[in-house]
């Protein structure tokens, strides 16, 4: 993101698979026992849930702009990771009809932020199971403090989903942390004129009735506020790079041939760039898209597809630095992903390192010169990693992350630090870290301790002696 200005006993198996009708639907019954309703890190009070895994979201959404009214259907596949009694789902202000686990109908309430789902039968650690929810409502917003509005906007001509570390729940029930990870399936039906783009691989469009389906799906696991859903009136392009689609969209009320359009131009071959220097591209498509709401004051890496506010565009200039910032993330923060939000600067960091690679390559100030100014002008007293709440998106997890990155360049050598980057970025691909896998993989790649180096740039109190 780029700122502008979340065994079995006897009697356990009988319950599990029907055969006793009672002692079945508490919250604690023979063995089995709730999943957390909360994930536990404190940067997302409230966010994900526990006793289970979600492997892939099916989701199957109508929304008429007119109304602001949205309705929807998720088939959720989740495996459980205890003996589960009940388990808790995100879901923000929307109503929720019917839900199932499997073919039975299931109990269920709401919470604050929740959606509490009590099976009629216990579900056995390592079971997969599938739930399905019937919801429907008004979508809300929500408050991201810094970076401004999330969640899902209604517009003038459609709607935005977006957001960090708020969004996704607010337009489906989800397990909404970065440490579970999920493939998704959407097809979302919207007026016949209207775009409606999200993640991944495009399917085939089909219309009825004045309404239009678009299908997409996304085949990599993605953490859950990566979603988007943006519907509008927008110029879309499509084409294919490196035998991939390429997507992108502009909204139309913005210049055809503006800054927005031209630095979505260079998609392809800043891509290609970045992975010259991190490895392969990660994902099964490309794009971007940019929105022209000002309450959206940041881009975000949204996977395979970023999106972009209009204020990178001021004046109708061209901005490359943003796409590459948000392309890079791409690598670091959507394939490879935080498991906690107190390592966000592994995303930012070297997300925004990333643009003084681009810039150098582009022929703007070399990397070594955008470290030095950047070293000069550091608030060394914030740290990057666990800066806190209130500093989640702070100077410190951007610009200091990215000190750090050239620190450890030029501590081992470029040969050794983009090795380090590509075993990192491949070692690590489609699932989660922190900061602490980081230094033990550095200091295997580089053969050497490389602990002192990470905490003097990340968390040292004081500017660190230039390697």
């Amino acid at each position: 993101m780029v700122l502008t200005g979340r065994r079995l006993r006897v009697a356990a198996l009988t319950c599990a698979i029907g055969l006793a009708a009672t002692g079945c639907t508490g919250d604690d019954r023979d063995g089995f026992r709730p999943g957390a309703a909360d994930v536990g890190d404190p940067y997302v009070p409230g966010h994900g849930n526990g006793g289970y895994d979600v492997g892939h979201y099916g989701l199957d959404v109508r929304y008429d702009p007119s109304t602001d009214r949205l309705t929807g259907r998720a088939v959720i596949t989740a495996t459980a990771t205890q003996d589960l009694s009940r388990f808790n789902l995100d879901l923000v202000g929307l109503d929720v009809g019917a839900v199932s686990v499997g073919d039975a109908a299931a109990e269920h309430r709401r919470g604050d932020g929740e959606l509490v789902v009590t099976p009629r039968a216990g579900l056995p650690r390592g079971r997969q199971f599938t739930v399905t929810v019937e919801y429907a409502g008004v979508p809300t917003a929500v408050d991201d403090g810094a970076l401004g509005s999330g969640g899902f906007l209604h517009t003038a001509d459609g709607a935005v989903a977006l957001g960090q570390p708020d969004s996704a729940a607010t337009w489906f029930p989800v397990n909404d942390h970065p440490s579970d990870k999920a493939t998704y399936d959407l097809a979302v039906t919207v007026p016949d004129g209207l775009a409606a783009l999200s993640n991944g691989v495009p399917g085939p469009k089909s219309s009825a009735d004045g309404w239009t389906t678009w299908r997409w799906s996304e085949r990599a696991p993605m953490a859950s506020y990566l979603s988007t859903l943006v519907i509008g009136d927008y110029r879309v392009v499509t084409g294919t790079h490196a035998g991939r689609p390429m997507v992108t969209a502009v909204a139309a009320s913005l210049p055809a041939t503006g800054g927005a359009a031209t630095s979505l131009a260079r998609t392809g071959a800043i891509v290609d760039f970045l992975a010259s220097r991190f490895g392969p591209y990660p994902f099964d498509s490309y794009g971007g898209i940019v929105i022209a709401d000002d309450r959206v004051g940041y881009a975000l890496e949204t996977q395979s597809r970023p999106v972009y506010g209009p204020g990178f565009f001021a004046d109708d200039r061209p901005n490359p630095s943003v796409v590459a910032h948000e392309l890079a993330h791409q690598w670091f923060g959507d394939s490879v992903s935080l498991t906690r939000w107190g390592d966000i600067w592994l995303n930012e960091g070297f997300a925004s390192y990333a643009e003084w690679l681009w810039e150098e390559h582009d022929g703007g100030r070399t990397a070594q010169r955008n470290f030095e100014i950047q070293y000069a002008a550091t608030d060394w007293t914030q740290p990057s990693v666990e800066p806190g709440r209130e500093q989640m998106f702070g100077s410190a997890v951007y610009k200091r992350g990215a000190l750090a990155v050239h620190a450890l360049r030029r501590t081992v050598g470029d040969d050794l630090f983009f090795r380090i980057l590509r075993t990192w970025t491949t070692e690590r691909a489609a699932g989660n870290a922190t900061t602490a896998d980081l230094v033990a993989l550095a200091e295997r790649v580089a053969g050497r301790q490389l602990r002192p180096l990470f905490d003097a740039w990340l968390v040292g109190g004081s500017a660190p002696a230039l390697p």
